[in-house]
């Protein structure tokens, strides 16, 4: 751990906070002195402290521990590069469209690759007046079932969640070129 580039990154995100040193060390129950230590690389903060901090300026203990951010490029809101994600605990269904390092209930998620379309979870489309009409033949049990259907366009996303014992049948407003996924939670993330 480079104590330097800690300091730099502590002292940066206390600015962009509109943070002054005391502010930050009042948050956190210690001294200002110790706040300008780290600022100034002289020392590191203590493990007991990173949750504190880390929660205070809304960065990962891993980032402060680095003492990088490294920041993505920006992607200028192109969806065709959107990624899934599923909380295996909790059922959480988080989305994003460039690099990203997503967590839930204190697990990292790792993106979802979607599969192409099988017999199983074939995806039927109908266009009923301004709506595409989904229906998929899959069961729908407790243990086995689609979790939910999303289209995607080019500068949008409408996301539906499904629960067990419900129709797999969704209906989308007619809107660009888009894709639709849907995503079955035994086999994963379908794309169409």
């Amino acid at each position: 751990m480079d104590c330097s580039k800690v300091g730099r990154l502590i002292l940066a995100m206390r600015k962009e906070k509109g943070m002054t040193q005391k502010d930050l060390a009042d948050a956190m129950n210690i001294s200002d002195r110790t706040i300008s230590k780290w600022e100034r690389g002289i020392g590191c903060p203590d493990v007991s402290l990173l949750r504190d901090l880390s929660a205070i300026l809304e960065i990962n203990i891993e980032k402060i521990l680095s003492g990088d951010l490294e920041p993505n490029d920006k992607d200028g809101g192109n969806m065709k590069k959107i990624k899934f994600y599923v909380c295996p605990d909790c059922g959480n269904i988080l989305f994003g469209t460039g690099e990203s390092e997503i967590s839930c209930c204190g697990r990292k998620l790792s993106p979802m690759v979607p599969q192409k379309e099988d017999p199983q979870h074939e995806i039927q489309i109908e266009e009923i007046e301004n709506d595409y009409y989904i229906m998929m033949r899959h069961d729908m049990s407790k243990d086995h079932y689609i979790t939910f259907a999303a289209y995607v366009t080019w500068d949008r996303i409408l996301l539906v969640k499904l629960y067990p014992e419900q129709s797999p049948e969704i209906r989308f407003p007619k809107m660009h070129k888009g894709q639709f996924y849907v995503c079955c939670n035994k086999h994963g993330l379908i794309k169409k």
